[in-house]
């Protein structure tokens, strides 16, 4: 899965591909568990798709907070309580 493909994505498909890629992570384990598993590569490269999934959907989310397309939320900052 290359980034530039995912960046096309919005947010909910993102989401979508994100809980896909889970359930994926979730078969390879128990296929390891159950030593039918011959490529343990692909466990992390899900992992990776994982990460670079959540990691598009928090860039897009920062962007729609500095246009202020956030649907009345405060910054991210502001909701943590930091100042």
């Amino acid at each position: 899965m290359r980034a530039k493909d995912l960046r096309e994505m919005t947010i909910e498909e993102l989401k979508g591909l994100e809980i896909e890629q889970k359930e994926k992570l979730y078969t390879l384990r128990f296929q390891l568990e159950l030593s039918q598993l011959d490529d343990t590569t692909q466990i992390r490269q899900v992992k990776r798709d994982i990460a670079r999934i959540k990691t598009l959907m928090r860039e897009k989310e920062i962007r729609l907070e500095r246009t202020g397309k956030n649907g009345g939320k405060p910054p991210l900052s502001e909701r943590r309580g930091e100042k």
